[in-house]
């Protein structure tokens, strides 16, 4: 079974993270551990989860062991998405041991990070589609420097939808902007700089969404409010607002109220826990056999 399928990551995106791990992790003498089993060993594992969960991670697994060892045939019996029992067996590789030694600790790293977060991301999908199957589930940007691709994708792997990757992507006016600028200038002003482009205001009072949703912004972000007066904004905003106006939620959500959250009617619901709090899923590469020459 798949929740989703996640998003196809970049080659090189997934290249780069592989490169710099692996570096880190081999130092300036690489593998000295590796280097101790005779060159002609080889053996048999099987990558399996050690408890239940969402797999996510896959081509930076297959990555690593392909800069270590082209040649390795790694024989996948789940993708990204998938949702996993303890014992399941995800993959099995046959081939020279001290490569696989070598990649096994990269690997699992980021197949346990990744896999957490697609994870954590199909309970949250869980409890809020329990109480509203069409509101969305959201990232945001709060993610680990540098691999904010892959646990976007992880994200997408457990059902959840991805916000903006970038700065550059939507215009988002939170309320430290408001310091320099009032709504319905921001919201002016984006639409002569940047027109075509999404304008969301960060609303904390409902007089901010009465003005948000007056001035023809395109999307509202609740934040911080309880959900009877979230469902009091969205009343407001769609009374106000010219046209359509989308609504989002945040702030402090958790796994116990987003369902909370859900009934009172948001279009989306962003969780920053997805990425930033996610525990890694436990997964581990068990020898099933080891062969030198003369065996």
């Amino acid at each position: 079974m798949s929740l989703a399928r996640a998003d196809t990551v970049p080659a090189a995106v997934v290249t780069e993270a592989v490169t710099r791990a692996l570096a880190e992790d081999l130092g300036a003498d690489g593998d000295l551990s590796a280097a101790l089993v005779p060159e002609e060993a080889t053996a048999h594992f099987a990558l399996r989860a050690r408890q239940a969960g969402v797999l996510a991670g896959r081509a930076c697994a297959t990555e690593t062991f392909a800069q270590l060892d082209p040649a390795l045939p790694l024989i996948w019996q789940a993708d990204d998405g998938s949702v996993l029992e303890a014992g399941t067996t995800v993959m099995e590789v046959t081939g020279p041991l001290r490569p696989i030694l070598t990649g096994e600790r990269t690997a699992l790293n980021f197949l346990g990070r990744l896999s957490g977060i697609a994870t954590l991301t199909a309970r949250y999908v869980a409890a809020a589609h329990a109480r509203n199957p069409a509101v969305q589930v959201l990232d945001t940007r709060k993610t680990t420097p540098g691999l904010r691709a892959l646990e976007k994708a992880a994200v997408k792997a457990g059902g959840g939808v991805n916000h903006r990757s970038s700065l550059s992507e939507a215009v988002l006016v939170k309320d430290n902007h408001l310091a320099g600028i009032t709504i319905t200038e921001a919201v002016a002003r984006a639409r002569t700089l940047w027109p075509g482009r999404v304008v969301q205001i960060e609303c904390d009072t409902l007089d901010q969404v009465a003005e948000a949703a007056q001035a023809g912004a395109d999307a509202l972000l609740l934040d911080n409010m309880v959900p009877a007066r979230v469902a009091h904004a969205i009343a407001l905003a769609r009374a106000k607002a010219p046209g359509p106006i989308l609504i989002e939620v945040s702030g402090g959500i958790t796994l116990e109220s987003i369902g909370e959250y859900a009934a009172a009617g948001p279009d989306r619901i962003s969780v920053g826990a997805l990425t930033h709090s996610a525990t890694v899923l436990d997964l581990g590469l068990d020898l099933i056999w080891r062969r030198t020459e003369g065996d």
